[in-house]
C-alpha cells in the first residue's frame, strides 16, 4: 500500500493545539477574521508566531477547526428535538438548552455573529446545505404541531428564528443585559429569569 497514514498527535500536541485554539477563540470573538492576526493568536497563547506556525499552517485553518467545533454544538439542541415527543416539553427543552449556550458559550456565539455579520464568508455553504437541511425538517415537525393544535399557530421557520434571535441576544449582548439589569437582577440568575421568560412568550 502506498497511502500515507497520518500519525497520531502525541499529547503534547494534542494541548498545544487546543491551547491555540482557547487563544484563537478569544482573539476571533473580539476582532472577527478578518480583523485577528496569528501574531495576536500568538500572544494570547503565550508562544512565538513560529512555534504557532508548527502547529497550524495559518488563521484559515485555526479558524476553520473552531468553526466546525462551534456548528457541531450549535445544532445539536435543534438536531435532538424529537417529533415524537411532548411538544411543549420538546420547544421548553429546546429554549433551555439555547439559554445555557448563551450562558456557558458566549464566545462562539460572538464568532459566529461576526462570521453572519461578514457574509459568512467561509460557513455559507454549510449554511446553504446542513444547516437548512435540519432546520426544514425540524420546522416540518414544528408545523405538524402546530396543525395539530399542540402549540400555536404561526411560521415555523419564524418561529426558529425567533428562538435564536432572543436567546443568543444574552450572549451576544451580554454587556447590555447587565447594564440594564444592574448589579442585583444581572447576576447568574439572569439566565434562569430569561429562560422562564421565552417559555412564557413562545408556549404561553
Amino acid at each position: 500500500m502506498d497511502g500515507k497514514v497520518t500519525p497520531k498527535r502525541t499529547r503534547i500536541q494534542r494541548e498545544k493545539r487546543e491551547l491555540i485554539r482557547e487563544a484563537a477563540l478569544e482573539v476571533f470573538s473580539q476582532y472577527g477574521f478578518r480583523g485577528s492576526t496569528i501574531d495576536q493568536i500568538a500572544e494570547a497563547a503565550g508562544m512565538s508566531k513560529p512555534n504557532l506556525l508548527y502547529y497550524f499552517k495559518n488563521k484559515e485553518e485555526i479558524f476553520a477547526t473552531l468553526i466546525q467545533r462551534l456548528l457541531e454544538t450549535w445544532l445539536a439542541p435543534l438536531k435532538e428535538m424529537d417529533a415524537e415527543g411532548e411538544p411543549q416539553t420538546e420547544i421548553r427543552s429546546y429554549i433551555r438548552r439555547k439559554i445555557e449556550m448563551a450562558r456557558d458559550f458566549p464566545r462562539e456565539s460572538r464568532l459566529f455573529a461576526n462570521e453572519i455579520l461578514q457574509g459568512a464568508p467561509r460557513i455559507l455553504p454549510m449554511l446553504e446545505g446542513e444547516l437548512k437541511a435540519l432546520v426544514d425538517e425540524k420546522a416540518a415537525v414544528i408545523g405538524q404541531w402546530m396543525r395539530e393544535g399542540k402549540l400555536k399557530k404561526s411560521d415555523p421557520y419564524h418561529f426558529i428564528f425567533a428562538i435564536w434571535a432572543t436567546t443568543q441576544h444574552y450572549a451576544d449582548f451580554d454587556v447590555q443585559v447587565r447594564a440594564v439589569l444592574g448589579p442585583v437582577r444581572g447576576g447568574e440568575g439572569r439566565f434562569e429569569d430569561a429562560a422562564r421568560f421565552l417559555e412564557g412568550l413562545f408556549l404561553g
